[in-house]
């Protein structure tokens, strides 16, 4: 723990007690003020994932006072992202190449995001740190530049 706290220049999860164990699980559920607009708003999507990472990270630096579930924090459907992609964003996005990829990349970060959680609770903070500077940081950042790469493409459709 010690590690991940000088790496990233955090505070230790709430002292002695591993993320998880204060409150029962739950997941990063997104608020309903937390939602996407229906029609295209690339901006609102990715504010919407950039709010849901920060969450995480309050999460993994000891900042919530509840415990995370890695089943639910897995599902790509579940963030106002994930929400919005699912349903509104297929109809108005779907069509667009780059789709399919956004999808993979959104449920990869989904998986990534997971498995730091489940590292966390182990307490091998080495592992998030790996995980969140490596495979997680790439989809996250894959998935911000195929939105703005479907913005584009929309645009210019248009």
């Amino acid at each position: 723990m010690d590690f991940f706290r000088r790496f990233l220049g955090v505070s230790a999860p709430n002292a002695g007690a591993q993320p998880g164990t204060v409150g029962g699980p739950i997941a990063l559920a997104s608020p309903p003020e937390d939602s996407v607009p229906a029609e295209l708003d690339v901006d609102a999507a990715i504010n919407a994932h950039e709010r849901w990472k920060a969450r995480l990270m309050d999460y993994l630096e000891g900042r919530l006072p509840v415990g995370l579930d890695p089943d639910v924090i897995r599902r790509d459907d579940y963030s106002a992202l994930g929400r919005w992609l699912h349903g509104v964003g297929a109809d108005v996005l779907g069509h667009h190449p780059a789709y399919p990829l956004l999808m993979a990349r959104h449920r990869y970060f989904h998986e990534q995001a997971a498995e730091m959680v489940q590292w966390a609770q182990q307490g091998e903070w080495d592992h998030v740190v790996a995980v969140l500077n490596g495979r997680y940081r790439f989809a996250s950042n894959q998935i911000v530049l195929l939105l703005k790469s479907i913005r584009q493409g929309v645009k210019q459709d248009a």
